[in-house]
C-alpha cells in the first residue's frame, strides 16, 4: 500500500516541469508523482525521464500519442494510481497556479479530518486569484455560480482543478460509471459524481496564481463543454441511482 500520489498532464511544459517536480519532492510529506505527458514536442516527456533518474522510486511518467484532454489524461492517472493502491490521489497543474505547498492542506483535510474529496478552493472565503484580467475571474465565479443553480452541488468552487481523491472515491466511481467530459466539464462531473455518492467533501481555502511561464490551453470550447454538459449531467442522474 503506497500513500500520496500527485498527477500532472502535461503538453508543452518544458518551462515549468522541473521546478514543479522539485517543488513537490522537496515537500516534508512524502508525494509521488505521475506526469501524464501527451506527446510534448518541446521535450517535456524527456526532461521527466531524466529526473526519473534523480527520483527513482517516487517520480513516474506516462507517455501518451497526441493531446486527447484533460479528462483522459487524469483518468489514465487515476486507473494507474488504483493499480498501484495509492490511497490519497491529487490533481495538480504544472504550472504552479496551484501551489505545491498546498498539497499538505488537501492532505491534512483527507488524512487527519477524513474528508473523502479535498478541493483547493478560490472561493471559499472571498475570491481569492492572482493575475488574471476581471473578466476571467468574472467568468470563472459566475460559472461556479451557474453550476450550484442547475446541480445542486454545495460546493462554492465546482470548476476547481486541484484536488485530492481517496482510493474508495475513484474505486467507485471508475467502477460504477461513465466519465463523459474530457475538459473543464470534467473537472465538474468528478464533484458532482462524488456528491452523490454520498461521500464527504471539503473545500480547502488557497490562492490561485495565474501561470507566469508557458501557454495556457484554455479555450471557448472548453467553456462551452461545460455549459451545456452540466445540464446533461443533472438530467441523467434523475434517470439512476448512486449506490456504492
Amino acid at each position: 500500500m503506497k500513500e500520496n500520489l500527485v498527477i500532472t498532464p502535461t503538453y508543452n511544459e518544458i518551462e515549468n516541469v522541473e521546478l514543479i517536480i522539485r517543488a513537490v519532492m522537496n515537500l516534508d510529506t512524502k508525494f509521488d508523482m505521475l506526469i501524464v505527458d501527451d506527446g510534448s514536442p518541446d521535450g517535456t516527456g524527456a526532461k521527466v525521464k531524466e529526473l526519473i533518474e534523480e527520483f527513482p522510486d517516487r517520480l513516474f511518467l506516462e507517455e501518451r500519442e497526441g493531446k486527447n484532454g484533460l479528462g483522459t489524461a487524469y483518468l489514465h492517472g487515476f486507473r494507474w494510481a488504483i493499480d498501484r493502491d495509492y490511497q490519497f490521489v491529487y490533481e495538480m497543474d504544472a504550472d504552479f497556479s496551484h501551489n505545491p505547498n498546498d498539497l499538505e492542506k488537501l492532505y491534512k483535510a483527507c488524512k487527519e479530518e477524513g474528508n473523502d474529496m479535498a478541493i483547493g478552493s478560490r472561493y471559499k472565503s472571498g475570491v481569492n486569484v492572482v493575475n488574471w484580467p476581471m473578466g476571467r475571474v468574472l467568468m470563472s465565479y459566475f460559472a461556479s455560480k451557474y453550476v450550484q443553480f442547475i446541480t445542486g452541488l454545495p460546493i462554492k468552487d465546482t470548476t476547481a482543478g486541484f484536488k485530492c481523491y481517496t482510493n474508495k472515491v475513484l474505486q467507485t466511481i471508475l467502477n460504477k460509471d461513465k466519465i463523459h467530459f474530457v475538459g473543464y466539464a470534467f473537472q465538474i462531473e468528478m464533484k458532482f459524481k462524488t456528491w452523490m455518492y454520498g461521500y464527504k467533501i471539503k473545500e480547502v481555502p488557497i490562492v490561485f496564481t495565474d501561470r507566469t511561464r508557458g501557454t495556457s490551453k484554455m479555450s471557448s470550447s472548453i467553456f462551452k463543454e461545460a455549459f451545456f454538459g452540466v445540464i446533461s449531467l443533472k438530467i441523467r442522474s434523475y434517470f439512476r441511482k448512486f449506490e456504492r
